[in-house]
């Protein structure tokens, strides 16, 4: 019998860092490195459903998918962006305003 130096379940399921990426809308900023982010929660899901789980609406509640980045190398780790659903309210239901100081846009009560 031939002996594997593997776990064969890694082979089988990817570990998700789900990251809170709501800072990048609120403060209307760009993207920051992954490791940057505050985690939300770390999960590990079959590779099989990664495409139809990655945008989910209960992957983490009150939060929802924004992007996904593949691991850079075999067996590292999927990063998943999520923005906090009240957030999104807010941007709906209210109008984006431009300071009068500096010109950016923003949104009246952040």
């Amino acid at each position: 019998m031939a002996d594997f130096y593997a776990p064969l379940w890694k082979f089988n399921f990817a570990k998700l860092i789900v990251v809170d990426v709501t800072d990048d809308y609120r403060l209307m900023q760009p993207p920051l490195p992954c490791d940057f982010y505050p985690v939300v929660k770390e999960l590990w899901m079959p590779r099989q459903i990664l495409d139809q789980k990655l945008v989910d609406d209960d992957l983490v509640q009150g939060y929802l998918y924004d992007w996904h980045e593949t691991p850079k190398e075999e067996g590292g780790y999927w990063y998943v962006g999520v923005v906090d659903e009240k957030l999104i309210d807010l941007f709906m239901h209210k109008d984006l305003s431009r300071c009068p100081r500096t010109g950016q846009l923003s949104l009246p009560g952040l």
